[in-house]
């Protein structure tokens, strides 16, 4: 048995604001820590639950975040950008048997600890066929194209709540409560890694491969907190306006529509002025 860990930051034990996930600061190299606690809390109960394998995704900003010397010796783990199937790495090679998203947040949009979707700014909305999505539902759509079930989440609260409208199945670990976009109550590195390993104990019991899921044809929208910026994604081709802050583009499958998505992303990065936005 084989788990893949798709591993983000924002919804992490202790992580409430910007400078606990920009990398370089102080407080980024404070949560590092709590960060990897919660990621190595759900080796340990994948391991516990009779898993033969975990494959840890990084899957933050850099994705250089998790501290490799702190992890359980029979882990392994893909660090860096740039890769083929991005926060899901790994899940497209046919021996994935369950996925966990450790550190997850809510969508762009909505209420949230650090809610976003991949642009920290500047996206103030993502839709899937009329559905407003979070990086887990997005996430959720590609691992079904490969047979692979979400079977663990751990963030915020709301994060818990978002799960369960993309994997209902999936057990869930709130490691802190929503208060603000800005604020938490949050529960102690202790208290969440023994959550954290239980829950994922647990959930290995749901890591069975299923028949690939063909949902398409999706029409992905996005909305941005200026004109300029939708104008600028269409470069991207098969993108187009759908309203003065809005584009939208359809795709046959989530594996072309998460590349499509990431490639407008790009694009709007770039876009953005200092101050302006």
């Amino acid at each position: 048995m084989k788990i893949l860990i798709s591993a983000d930051m924002e919804g992490a034990t202790g992580v409430t604001w910007p400078a606990d996930v920009l990398p370089g600061t102080p407080q980024w190299e404070r949560c590092r820590a709590m960060f990897t606690s919660d990621v190595n809390a759900a080796v340990l109960g994948f391991y516990d639950g009779g898993a033969d394998q975990v494959l840890i995704n990084e899957a933050h900003w850099t994705m250089r975040n998790l501290l490799l010397e702190k992890l359980d010796a029979r882990a392994e783990m893909i660090t860096g950008r740039h890769k083929t199937l991005s926060m899901v790495e790994g899940v497209q090679h046919g021996d994935v048997d369950g996925i966990a998203f450790v550190g997850y947040h809510t969508g762009a949009g909505s209420e949230g600890v650090l809610a976003h979707t991949y642009l920290a700014n500047s996206i103030t909305g993502v839709w899937v066929d009329g559905t407003r999505a979070s990086e887990g539902l997005l996430n959720a759509h590609v691992v079904a194209e490969y047979g692979v079930p979400v079977i663990l989440v751990t963030g915020d609260d709301l994060t818990c709540v978002d799960a369960a409208g993309y994997a209902p199945a999936a057990v869930t670990v709130a490691v802190k409560d929503h208060v603000s976009r800005y604020a938490a109550v949050c529960r102690t590195p202790a208290r969440t890694a023994a959550d954290i390993r239980a829950a994922a104990k647990e959930a290995t019991a749901l890591a069975v491969r299923h028949e690939p899921v063909r949902g398409g044809p999706f029409t992905v929208e996005l909305e941005f907190d200026a004109a300029h910026l939708a104008m600028s994604a269409t470069v991207v081709p098969g993108v187009e306006r759908s309203g003065e802050r809005k584009v939208a583009y359809s795709s046959e499958t989530m594996y072309e529509g998460i590349r499509a998505f990431k490639a407008v992303t790009t694009v709007v990065s770039a876009a953005v002025e200092e101050q302006y936005g």
